[in-house]
C-alpha cells in the first residue's frame, strides 16, 4: 500500500498567533542617566554644581537652584541604599523582619520629600498686594504649628510660631496662608531653633519690608526628651525683634500680651 504524503502547507483553518506588543522603553531621567553613565553618585554631582558656584550647602541652606528635574527621585534612591547599609550596620535583619523590610525606602522618602524638603524645593510663590489703605496697625499670625529637626541628632523639633508684623504704607501685604507656607518652608530642614527664627525674620523683612517684625517660637526638642537628659517637660522659647518691635517697648509688650492670649 503506497505511503500517504503529508502536506507541508499549513491548513488555512489554523489560527494565526498574534504578535506580542512590545512595551515602550521607560523614560530614563536625566539624573539617573548622569549617575549610570559615569558611575558618580548623584549627591556628588549636585555637590560639584554647588561648589562650582562657591555656594554654601549647610544643613539649613536651601539648594533648590542646584536641583534639576528628576534629581529628587534619584536622591531618594541613593539615600535608600545608604540607609539600608545603616540598618545592616545596626544588625537588623530586614529580609525576614517584615516591619523593616522597606524601612530604608520609607526613611529616604521621608527625608527628601517631607522633613528636609525645605532644602530642595524653591520658596513658595507669594502674591503681594500694595498697602492701598495705608494699614499701620499691629498684625499677629499664629500660633503656626511647625515641625523641624535638630541638626545635631536629626531628632524632631515640634512647636509653634507667632509672627508679629507692623506694616507701613510702603509695605507689601501677603495672604495669611503665605505666612504658614513660608514658615513651613524654612522649618523643613535640619537646624537649630535659634537660627531658624532669625532666618524666618530675615526672609519676612526682605519680602514685605515692614516697619517691624517679631518672631516667637516655642518648641519641644526630642534631642532632650528622647535621649540625653530625657527631660520631657523642657521647652525652648526664643524670639527675634526687628525694627519698631526692638525700639518700642510698648509695641513689644502689646505683641507679647496678645500672643499669650492664644
Amino acid at each position: 500500500m503506497p505511503a500517504t504524503k503529508t502536506s507541508s502547507r499549513k491548513s488555512s483553518s489554523t489560527p494565526k498567533v498574534a504578535k506580542q506588543a512590545v512595551a515602550p522603553k521607560p523614560t530614563v531621567k536625566k539624573a539617573t542617566q548622569s549617575k549610570a553613565e559615569d558611575g558618580v553618585p548623584l549627591s556628588t554631582i549636585i555637590r560639584r554644581r554647588i561648589q562650582a558656584k562657591k555656594a554654601r550647602f549647610h544643613a539649613n541652606d536651601n539648594i533648590s537652584q542646584f536641583i534639576e528635574p528628576g534629581d529628587l527621585e534619584g536622591l531618594v534612591d541613593e539615600v535608600a541604599v545608604k540607609m539600608q547599609a545603616v540598618l545592616e550596620s545596626l544588625v537588623i535583619d530586614t529580609e525576614s523582619d517584615h516591619n523593616t523590610r522597606n524601612t530604608s525606602q520609607r526613611v529616604a522618602k521621608m527625608f527628601v520629600n517631607e522633613v528636609f524638603n525645605g532644602r530642595y524645593v524653591e520658596q513658595p510663590a507669594l502674591t503681594k498686594f500694595p498697602n492701598v489703605s495705608h494699614l499701620n496697625e499691629l498684625m499677629i499670625i499664629g500660633p503656626i504649628t511647625v515641625r523641624s529637626a535638630c541638626s545635631h541628632h536629626l531628632c524632631p523639633i515640634m512647636g509653634r510660631v507667632w509672627i508679629g508684623v507692623l506694616p507701613s504704607k510702603e509695605s507689601a501685604l501677603i495672604g495669611l496662608s503665605k505666612y504658614s507656607r513660608l514658615t513651613e518652608w524654612v522649618m523643613c530642614r535640619p537646624q537649630i531653633q535659634e537660627e531658624a527664627v532669625v532666618h524666618l525674620a530675615d526672609m519676612l523683612e526682605k519680602k514685605i519690608r515692614p516697619v517691624g517684625v517679631a518672631i516667637v517660637m516655642d518648641a519641644d526638642h526630642f534631642c532632650m526628651q528622647w535621649r540625653g537628659v530625657k527631660d520631657r517637660d523642657s521647652k525652648m522659647i526664643n524670639s527675634v525683634m526687628r525694627g519698631a518691635f526692638l525700639k518700642d517697648a510698648n509695641l513689644r509688650r502689646e505683641f507679647l500680651a496678645l500672643m499669650d492670649r492664644r
